[in-house]
């Protein structure tokens, strides 16, 4: 008996207790479109969303720096990491955003005013259901002609690594520099027009 009641005490601390409540699910979603101050802004403002992190995807982690993917030889795209709710809020609905107010998916190495392919327009994909979900997407955007030019985003493989602490909520903390008041802040308002349901102040 004193066997059998030492296997039940030790098989209760491994149950979850009677109405506890499991860790709130999230996902994430990594997506590139131009400079990454804007990209985090307009994502921060999404219902659903938990955080976003500004950094470099693609290439290698060696080179993950600001001064190198400047450079534009380093492979990287200034990108976010989207940690999200998926009760709250879908991949879709997050690619819907990335579209239409994030970014403007039909230039090419470009956004605005900066150019290179550190700042071209792409998806990573962190499952192969993201994947499809991407493809998908795109097609039905480019069949629809939503767009007068043809979509440029490049769906890619490849890691994700955290830019440095001061490009982190950068928008957000310097509401009035020159580049986001002209660049960034537009999108915000866009999103909390065009998406008035999404809107998080």
């Amino acid at each position: 008996m004193k066997k059998a009641f030492a296997l039940t005490a030790a098989a209760m601390l491994v149950l979850p207790l009677a109405g506890a409540s499991a860790p709130p699910r999230t996902d994430t979603a990594v997506l590139a479109g131009g400079c990454f101050w804007g990209m985090e802004t307009v994502f921060e403002h999404v219902k659903g969303v938990k955080n976003v992190v500004s950094g470099y995807a693609g290439g290698s982690a060696a080179d993950a720096r600001y001064d190198s993917v400047s450079s534009e030889r380093t492979g990287h795209a200034e990108a976010v990491r989207i940690t999200y709710d998926p009760t709250q809020i879908s991949y879709p609905r997050l690619l819907e955003v990335f579209f239409t107010v994030a970014h403007d998916p039909t230039q090419v190495d470009r956004q605005g005013p900066d150019t290179g392919k550190s700042y071209r327009s792409a998806i990573f994909p962190q499952s192969p259901q993201q994947a499809q979900i991407a493809r998908s997407f795109i097609a039905r955007l480019n069949a629809a002609h939503i767009f007068r030019a043809p979509i440029a985003t490049h769906i890619e493989s490849g890691g994700f690594y955290p830019a440095e602490a001061y490009h982190q909520h950068f928008a957000e903390t310097h509401l009035f520099y020159p580049y986001i008041v002209i660049n960034d802040r537009p999108k915000v308002a866009a999103l909390q027009k065009r998406f008035p349901s999404l809107w998080k102040a």
